[in-house]
């Protein structure tokens, strides 16, 4: 047993009983490799990466390469979403040396941390010749390899976007934007770009909704109704158990990459909650509800947050827990059943998987089907879950990452405001949203108001948080506040964007990393958006929700500076800053404040409604009684003639307040 057995990474843990004598990511670390004099060995994945246990099997657990690799190195084993950072640091290292990047991340440095010699995924033999040809150069050419680490380390130095100021948001800009995503859209399968991989375009997606709500663009609309609608339909969503899969292999989103990553899936509900709220379609809903679903099925914790993933493989085989033939449909539903399951979900002796199996797709419209074949469709699927259940399942990684679960905790709270106004009972959503926001305020922000990453089983880790868990909890309290109308939400939400301008934010530039977090060999400062909001956007949506409700100009300043230095990526390369250009809507907007007086919720209930099918993207509202203690937003906003008023802001300016839903959808749409 080596260093992990005690990490609160389960891919760590996994690596427990390797024969490699690994040690977590540490200055210990690094100090040991300079007491050895031996170039260190930082190995990159994550626990639902199928390569990452390909290489392991291969190589990690095998007793020579082990004892190699002990006696010539000192060797670190990273969870790249427990540190980001380093992650990206090394992995922008590998991209400048190979042109390419993935997981595992194999990367060689010196006890500096310089890296020198990078790749990914390298066969056993391979990496066995490359273990010895590095520690000869290291031994016999050392000052060449001390020069190719500074090199390196030079190259993927950050440089600094725009100016001070930065360019100015505007709704040219965001034209510009949204055309892009338009003109780049597969027009036969949905998403961007053709062939695959194809991964859920959820950041552009959100983007695109906020700037068909502000414009009205039906290009737009369509975009994204297609796109939804083919994700919806194919492989990469679960038929049976709700949810998406990481990316599909394919072009035409049949055959998934079978992980399920927590960030995915809610990020997805909210395009699909939002879909549902702008149009009423019944797919985007239903996907919207079933996501939901899976979310609280699958990835809740006890503890009331939600786990990071489930893994790509089942017992090594990838696909083996959601793959069906037509006589396993047979087999678990009768003849019958099993031929009207075939026909909905496509499934044929040929298949579109591996050895004859079928990914299960929508081959048939159901959401528009008569009330018999939807009830069938959905005692078919019940039944098919219930067998699936018996299957070998994937293994699951439990930790708790802050930003994924804040991430989730705002697609749960939209979601339960969304289905309340369209007529759908939420059940207990909102409680949910709740209670992981409690979980990470109690659990992983400490004494000093500072974020920890991750934690298990209620255990938080050592990782720092980063600037996208700052940003993203932060815009997580923000619409707990919103939904409770608790004064403490708030001021949890401003305390942590407070410290994030003070320890991520010099001289106008916005960093990934604390000015006092562990010194890297480089300090990242990413701002694109890549499978998550990257930290810079999650900051600039943070400060906008918390300027909205706290009535604070400088928060929606610091917020226009941020998205001003990613200007030009949001207009030239929208596909990686779609939570930029998302904020920046909500910006353009105001964004929209709105408040709703009244002395009980349920007397509220019609202008709440209108409120939330009606507000533009990044609004705030709050409903409750007038001047309530610590709800900014009801200050000074009385009810009209003892009937509850609704007041639309833009800087705590507002409109004349309106006693009816009609009047108030009027005023939100014009």
């Amino acid at each position: 047993m080596n260093r992990l057995g005690s990490s609160t990474s389960p891919y760590l843990r996994q690596h427990a009983a390797n024969p490699v004598d690994w040690w977590p990511w540490s200055d210990a670390a690094l100090a040991e490799a300079r007491d050895r004099d031996v170039p260190v060995l930082i190995s990159v994945g994550y626990a639902a990466c199928h390569w990452c246990h390909v290489m392991a099997h291969e190589s990690f657990e095998d007793p020579v390469i082990g004892a190699k690799i002990n006696a010539n190195f000192v060797a670190i084993k990273v969870d790249r979403e427990e540190h980001p950072d380093v992650d990206a640091v090394y992995m922008a290292a590998t991209q400048a040396m190979t042109g390419q990047g993935g997981w595992p991340m194999t990367v060689f440095a010196t006890p500096d941390g310089e890296p020198f010699l990078c790749g990914t995924y390298f066969p056993r033999d391979n990496f066995d010749r490359l273990l010895d040809a590095v520690a000869e150069a290291w031994r016999d050419q050392r000052d060449a390899v001390l020069r190719q680490g500074a090199a390196v380390v030079e190259a993927i130095a950050p440089q600094r976007l725009g100016g001070a100021g930065g360019t100015p948001i505007t709704p040219d800009l965001l034209a510009q934007a949204a055309q892009r995503l338009v003109a780049a859209h597969d027009v036969a399968y949905g998403g961007f770009g053709e062939g695959g991989p194809k991964f859920p375009p959820h950041l552009a997606l959100l983007f695109l909704l906020r700037h068909y709500k502000r414009t009205g663009d039906k290009d737009v609309l369509e975009v994204v109704q297609h796109t939804a609608e083919a994700m919806a339909r194919g492989g990469i969503y679960d038929q049976v158990g709700g949810g998406f899969h990481r990316y599909a292999v394919d072009g035409h989103w049949v055959v998934p990459h079978f992980e399920k990553m927590l960030y995915d899936n809610a990020l997805l509900l909210r395009v699909y909650t939002d879909l549902w709220r702008l149009t009423g379609d019944a797919l985007a809903g239903r996907v919207a509800r079933e996501t939901y679903e899976c979310l609280v099925q699958d990835f809740s914790t006890p503890e009331g947050g939600f786990r990071s993933a489930y893994d790509a493989d089942t017992e090594g085989v990838e696909g083996l827990t959601y793959v069906w033939t037509p006589d396993q449909l047979v087999e678990a539903l009768g003849e019958e059943d099993g031929r009207f399951a075939a026909d909905v979900f496509g499934v044929t002796a040929a298949g579109n998987f591996e050895h004859g199996a079928t990914v299960l797709t929508l081959a048939r419209d159901v959401d528009d089907a008569d009330q018999a074949v939807r009830d069938r469709w959905r005692q078919v699927k019940a039944k098919l879950f219930t067998a699936r259940q018996d299957r070998p399942q994937p293994a699951i990684d439990g930790k708790v990452v802050a930003a994924w679960n804040a991430l989730t905790i705002t697609a749960i709270g939209e979601y339960a405001r969304v289905a309340e106004a369209l007529g759908e009972d939420p059940g207990d959503a909102a409680d949910r949203a709740e209670r992981a926001a409690t979980l990470l305020a109690e659990r992983h922000v400490d004494a000093d108001g500072r974020l920890r990453r991750v934690s298990l089983d209620g255990i938080v880790g050592e990782p720092a948080g980063v600037l996208e868990d700052y940003g993203c909890v932060a815009e997580a309290f923000a619409l707990i506040h919103q939904l409770t109308g608790a004064a403490v939400w708030l001021e949890r939400s401003g305390a942590l964007v407070d410290t994030a301008l003070a320890k991520f934010v010099e001289d106008g530039r916005v960093f990934d990393t604390a000015v006092d977090a562990q010194r890297l060999v480089t300090r990242p400062a990413d701002p694109t958006d890549n499978a998550t909001p990257s930290g810079a956007s999650a900051l600039a949506g943070a400060l906008l929700a918390y300027h909205a409700l706290s009535g604070e100009p400088s928060y929606r300043d610091r917020a226009a500076e941020i998205l001003g230095q990613v200007a030009e990526v949001i207009a030239k390369h929208p596909r990686f800053a779609g939570y930029s250009a998302a904020a920046a809507e909500a910006l353009l907007s105001g964004p929209v404040e709105i408040a709703i007086a009244t002395p009980d919720a349920d007397q509220a209930i019609e202008l709440t409604r209108a409120a939330i099918r009606n507000a533009p993207g990044g609004a705030v509202l709050v409903v409750g009684e007038p001047d309530r203690p610590g709800v900014p937003l009801l200050d000074g906003r009385p009810l009209i003639e003892g009937r509850p008023a609704a007041y639309v802001c833009r800087g705590f300016v507002c409109d004349r307040p309106v006693t009816d839903p009609v009047g108030l959808s009027t005023v939100l749409t014009v």
